[in-house]
C-alpha cells in the first residue's frame, strides 16, 4: 500500500477566466501539489498550454507544480519546463525511444523525473526503470481530454507496480491519472497508489475544498 494519500489537481479543470482565483483555492485546501496537463495536439488529439500560463501558475501557486508532458520529443522542452516552475517532470515512455536523455536533463535542473504510461501501454515496460526515476504516472483514462470514464483494470496495474517498488525496496512513487473521483480514490491508495491527479471531480465540484479532503479519505 502508498503510504502517501496525495492529491494533485489538475489545473486542465480549472476555471480559465478566473484562473488566479482557482490556484488560490488551491493554495488553501489540502491538496499537495498541483497537476499541469501540457498538450501539443500531436501525442495527443488536444492542445491545452505552455510556458505563459506555466509562468502564472509559478507565480500564483504555493503548491509544486506536477507537470505532465503529453507531447512528442519531450526532451526538447523538459528544460524550459523546469525553468517555468516545474517542480515535476514528467512524459510518456511511448513518446520516446529512450527516456535516458530527457530524464537526465530533468535531474539536471533539479526536478523530479516522473514516466508515464497510457493505459494501452504495457506497465511491465516502466520495470526497467522503476530506480531510475522519483514516480510513475499510470494513465487510468488515455491521454488528451477530460471527463473520460475510469478504466477499471487500473487496480490491477497498481497492485503491479507496487509489488516490484517494494520487491526492490524503492521509494518511487505512484501517481494515478484519469477519472479520479471520491468513490474510485480510497481503492487506488488501498492498491497502492501514493498520489492521484484529480480535475472535474474537484473543480467542477459545489465545494472543491471539501472535494480534496473526500478523495484524502479524511471527510465524511
Amino acid at each position: 500500500m502508498g503510504s502517501n494519500r496525495i492529491i494533485s489537481p489538475s489545473v486542465l479543470a480549472a476555471d480559465f477566466g478566473h484562473l488566479s482565483r482557482d490556484v488560490q483555492m488551491i493554495n488553501r485546501s489540502a491538496a499537495e501539489w498541483l497537476h499541469v496537463d501540457v498538450m501539443d495536439g500531436v501525442f495527443v488529439p488536444n492542445i491545452s498550454f505552455g510556458f505563459p500560463v506555466m509562468e502564472v501558475l509559478r507565480r500564483e501557486s504555493s503548491k509544486p507544480l506536477d507537470v505532465h508532458l503529453m507531447i512528442t520529443h519531450p526532451e526538447r522542452y523538459v528544460e524550459r519546463f523546469a525553468d517555468a516552475g516545474a517542480w515535476s517532470v514528467g512524459f510518456h515512455l511511448e513518446a520516446v525511444d529512450d527516456p535516458r536523455p530527457a530524464l537526465q536533463l530533468i535531474r539536471a535542473k533539479g526536478c523530479r523525473t516522473c514516466l508515464t504510461v497510457n493505459p494501452d501501454i504495457a506497465v511491465g515496460r516502466l520495470l526497467p526503470w522503476l530506480g531510475e526515476v522519483d514516480m510513475v504516472l499510470l494513465m487510468s483514462v488515455f491521454a488528451g481530454f477530460g471527463g473520460q470514464r475510469f478504466i477499471e483494470d487500473t487496480y490491477q496495474k497498481v497492485r503491479f507496480v507496487r509489488q516490484q517498488i517494494d520487491r526492490q525496496g524503492l521509494t518511487t512513487l505512484i501517481e494515478v491519472d484519469g477519472g479520479v473521483n471520491a468513490q474510485n480514490a480510497p481503492l487506488l491508495f488501498e492498491a497502492g497508489a501514493d498520489a492521484l491527479v484529480a480535475g472535474s471531480s474537484v473543480f467542477h465540484s459545489s465545494d472543491p475544498e471539501q472535494a480534496i479532503l473526500k478523495l484524502k479519505g479524511i471527510a465524511g
